[in-house]
């Protein structure tokens, strides 16, 4: 073999390696720009779960403490309207009717409270605003998720060989989660 040829093998081996390292990198680069994207994406489905749970479970806590309150205002409220009756009645025949009804709304009372030992109204507000608080600071994990993975993906893309992967895949920088100025103040619960 010639030294002329030796020059020009060893050449085309070095071009060659350099051409395989640089497709490897344009590759690696290509594929964690896609997986940075991809993460994003997974990032934002998981904030648009806690969402939907959000306003899943919001309504039905709200219902539900609703039913209570108001079957325990409304067994309250008979007692108090049996109650006056009694004093208000005339005669023995309609103070024993007026003392029967409220003898009957007690043991529906005493029933209930056999059967929901711990129902009081004031507990079942408590659990709602736990419940409130929790799906809250769920989302606000979410988003503090979702946000990060948008930083890390627009730090990417804004860097110079990262711009290129970025236009070459296909992925634009992602928009992070920003809370709108309506949603800043504190939300208020109505009964």
């Amino acid at each position: 073999m010639s030294k002329q040829l030796k020059i020009i093998l060893i050449t085309l081996g070095v071009i060659l390696l350099i051409s395989f390292l640089a497709l490897g990198k344009i590759v690696a680069g290509y594929n964690n720009v896609i997986a940075m994207d991809e993460n994003v994406k997974g990032k934002w489905a998981q904030v648009e779960n806690q969402l939907k749970r959000r306003y899943d479970l919001i309504p039905n806590l709200i219902e539900t403490v609703k039913g209570y309150a108001r079957h325990e205002k409304e067994l309250f409220e008979n007692i108090a309207e049996a109650r006056t009756k009694y004093f208000q009645a005339k005669g023995v025949n309609k103070k024993i009717a007026a003392s029967n009804r409220l003898e009957s709304v007690l043991s529906r009372l005493l029933l209930l409270h056999e059967r929901y030992p711990v129902l009081k109204a004031n507990e079942s507000f408590l659990k709602l605003q736990d419940s409130l608080e929790g799906t809250e600071n769920r989302i606000s994990v979410e988003r503090k998720r979702y946000n990060e993975a948008v930083q890390i993906l627009n730090t990417y893309i804004r860097t110079f060989f990262g711009r290129f992967y970025g236009m070459f895949a296909g992925v634009s920088s992602a928009d992070y989660y920003e809370v709108p100025e309506a949603e800043k103040s504190v939300p208020k619960v109505k009964f």
